[in-house]
């Protein structure tokens, strides 16, 4: 039997990468998906391959363009949700990213420190914030949010992601104690190098993202590879597993 047959999921960025690898193999695994995604055409383009991803399962995908910074369009993201799948059993807060523009302290300008954390940070609230009441109607679920190697590893050159990274892990072991009680389950994936398409140009003119790359042990890790553990997070697998910020770094911070 599929691992998430009956379950409904709700994707933020998740027309590229870390969130549309994790749409595909939610839909392979018989999720109906949403894909919270403020590009349409990649939104679009993800929720069709997942549902192809999704047909021997009965899994399904749905997009809906959605600016996780503005409430407004979360709102209307989870009511299309309810809308066309009727319930919400798992949140996966993917939607974030560093920029060039990152820096030291001293350094950095603070308008990015704001756009991380308003994006990064304040979008993972919001979603929360309207997202676990969907759940808890539902009898719980699992939310997945997106931390980083950053938050627990010293990467100098990016502290305005560095702190709204290790407020997501901070957060997310607060509501991990806050809604046990609805059976809902709050953890965090935080991925070392992931070969997206955004990170590998963010490589392209970072010499500290290209060392620590260096570091894995097990090579460079791929979208696919945060994917199953989302998968794992989001199933019932994991069913006692809450408060946890888990590494998939390719060992990179044990080196």
């Amino acid at each position: 039997m599929a691992r998430l047959a009956g379950k409904v999921a709700f994707i933020t960025g998740g027309g590229g990468g870390i969130g549309r690898a994790t749409a595909e193999r939610f839909a392979e695994e018989g999720a109906k998906v949403v894909i919270a995604e403020i590009n349409e055409t990649l939104g679009e383009a993800a929720a069709s391959a997942a549902r192809s991803r999704g047909g021997n399962t009965s899994g399904d995908a749905l997009f809906v363009r959605c600016d996780v910074r503005e409430r407004v369009d979360v709102e209307a993201a989870f009511a299309e949700t309810i809308k066309r799948f009727g319930r919400l059993d798992i949140l996966h807060n993917n939607a974030g990213g560093a920029t060039p523009a990152d820096g030291p302290v001293t350094e950095a300008q603070e308008e990015e420190f704001w756009r991380a954390i308003r994006l990064d940070l304040y979008g993972t609230f919001l979603c929360c914030k309207l997202g676990i009441p969907l759940m808890i109607k539902a009898g719980g679920g699992s939310v997945i949010n997106m931390s980083s190697i950053v938050a627990l590893k010293a990467l100098p050159g990016r502290d305005c992601y560095t702190a709204a990274k290790g407020a997501i892990s901070a957060l997310t072991r607060s509501m991990a104690v806050e809604y046990a009680a609805h059976k809902i389950r709050v953890n965090a994936i935080a991925p070392g190098v992931v070969l997206s398409e955004r990170v590998k140009k963010l490589m392209e003119g970072s010499k500290d993202i290209s060392k620590l790359a260096a570091t894995n042990l097990l090579g460079l890790g791929l979208p696919e590879h945060i994917a199953e553990m989302a998968v794992y997070l989001a199933s019932d697998e994991s069913a006692i597993t809450t408060g946890q910020v888990l590494s998939v770094d390719s060992g990179a911070t044990v080196v």
